[in-house]
């Protein structure tokens, strides 16, 4: 069982792993030519120019990742929360506290999640075509164009990667 477990099993995963993207190394995103982050490790964007990401408990620290692993009754973890709510009402004056998705201010399980769902991007609109002079119609229009949809149509949600979405943002003329 030890041979098994510790050796062959590991050994056959490595083998999988290599024929996906990246040679399972992960998947590089390069615009360029210059290496701009990986597809699918959530990235720090806080600028009022780009879709931000949803928050990370390990500040977007590959070889460290986890949750927090504080439950909704830790006031610590409350405080937390209530202070990335205001932040977000800060930058996004015309949303409403109960309109938020709880995405945007709760940290994923890993601290890592690269993407979010439609209407989390679709929420901070508003907020990016104002900075940057676009339509909100063209901005939802890139959404649109970046959303995946579930795997098989039927597994998991609709999501976005905030990274590909950003960088398509900047391509826009």
């Amino acid at each position: 069982m030890l041979i098994l477990t510790a050796v062959i099993y590991p050994l056959v995963l490595a083998g999988i792993a290599k024929l996906a993207p990246g040679g399972g190394a992960g998947e590089t995103v390069s615009v360029n030519g210059r290496v701009v982050g990986y597809a699918n490790i959530g990235q720090k964007f806080t600028e009022d120019r780009y879709f931000n990401s949803r928050p990370s408990a390990v500040d977007y620290n590959a070889a460290g990742s986890a949750g927090s692993n504080k439950g909704p009754s830790n006031p610590d973890y409350l405080k937390t929360v209530q202070a990335r709510i205001d932040t977000f009402l800060v930058h996004n004056p015309g949303v409403r506290k109960a309109e938020i998705p709880a995405e945007l201010v709760t940290a994923s399980g890993s601290g890592l999640d690269p993407d979010l769902s439609p209407a989390a991007a679709k929420i901070q609109v508003a907020r990016v075509a104002k900075v940057r002079g676009i339509s909100a119609k063209r901005l939802n229009q890139l959404i649109d164009e970046k959303t995946k949809g579930p795997v098989l149509g039927i597994f998991g949600p609709s999501t976005v990667n905030v990274l590909a979405l950003n960088i398509a943002l900047d391509g826009l003329k």
